[in-house]
């Protein structure tokens, strides 16, 4: 199954906005879903626009390959809906510069994985893409890769653009598929359970008997705390090759 990595913005941004309507389709009902809907519309009015004043024609070249504007804005409009979505909710207006770094450090960061890929013969068929958006329909609760791609559509992403995502993430998995990463040890296990449960008796605090929750065992959260340190060993091992790829290469930046 693919491991969603998601370094190309906009397909992170959808996705990350596909699993909210999903968990929100199953759990309201139909007046709750359209005062819901009422409330996002009230809310779309209230949202900043994205500033896209003065973003060059090129803004980053990576060992002579550009990174267009025109590119670069399609990202970071992305990431602005999402994170602007969610400040709606903490009520903290969304730090444009620092976005837009975010947004051209993930740019960078996919091209460098792709390029490697590249390098090393891998290769991303139609198939692969095709499987690829048949296993994010079904993990999104859809019908089929057509209702996925409309979905897609339907948040200023054509299906052309979600292929050519798509094809860089599969090329992208497969390097990752190669870096090494640390197996967590029980200390680690261990660590990650104090802080959950440090997090969990602060809550509480909060709350009232009732409703406080209580704190799970060890061995009880055995299960999925691998799983979490499992990954975050994966995340810092391609954070690092990440960061070897960066000194290989020659990058210039414009914004």
């Amino acid at each position: 199954m693919p491991k969603k990595l998601l370094l190309s913005l906009a397909a992170a941004a959808a996705a990350l906005s596909l699993a909210a309507c999903g968990a929100d389709g199953e759990e309201d009902t139909k007046d709750e879903a359209a005062q819901s809907q009422e409330q996002g519309q009230q809310g779309q009015e209230e949202m900043p626009e994205p500033d896209l004043e003065g973003i060059p024609d090129v803004v980053a070249e990576i060992d002579g390959e550009e990174i267009s504007g025109d590119e670069f804005s399609k990202n970071y409009e992305a990431q602005f809906q999402q994170l602007s979505m969610q400040s709606q909710m903490t009520g903290e207006e969304p730090d444009q510069e620092e976005i837009k770094q975010q947004a051209l450090e993930m740019m960078i960061n996919s091209e460098l994985l792709v390029n490697e890929a590249d390098e090393e013969g891998y290769t991303a068929s139609d198939e692969d893409v095709d499987e690829y958006l048949a296993t994010m329909a079904e993990e999104n609760g859809m019908d089929s890769s057509d209702d996925l791609v409309k979905q897609f559509e339907e948040q200023g992403l054509d299906e052309e653009r979600v292929r050519e995502d798509i094809r860089k993430e599969v090329l992208m998995e497969q390097v990752i598929e190669t870096v090494d990463a640390e197996e967590p040890s029980e200390e680690d296990l261990k660590e990650m359970y104090d802080m959950q449960v440090e997090q969990l008796e602060a809550m509480n605090e909060q709350m009232e008997d009732d409703q406080q929750q209580e704190v799970p065992e060890f061995d009880e959260l055995k299960p999925d705390l691998e799983e979490q340190a499992a990954q975050q060993k994966e995340n810092e091992a391609v954070e690092a090759h990440l960061e070897d790829l960066r000194e290989d290469a020659d990058i210039e930046t414009h914004i």
